[in-house]
């Protein structure tokens, strides 16, 4: 599966030229310089040609030691 990603400030995006019906898990490395508690807030997918077509994920929260 081929995809382009953008990473801002506080968004990471990516693009997908194809992506069949089913269930994914996106994983990526992002480097950490502080200890605490973080909240990552929601995680929102959605179809660029259809935006009638997303769902969503549940903020958590991740604790740095």
């Amino acid at each position: 599966m081929k995809y382009y990603q953008t990473t801002r400030d506080v968004t990471t995006h990516f693009f997908f030229d194809d992506i069949t019906q089913g269930t994914y898990v996106i994983e990526y490395d992002l480097p950490v310089n502080n200890k605490g508690s973080f909240s990552n807030g929601v995680s929102t997918l959605q179809s660029m040609y259809a935006p009638e077509f997303s769902g969503n994920t549940a903020g958590m929260r991740v604790t740095v030691e």
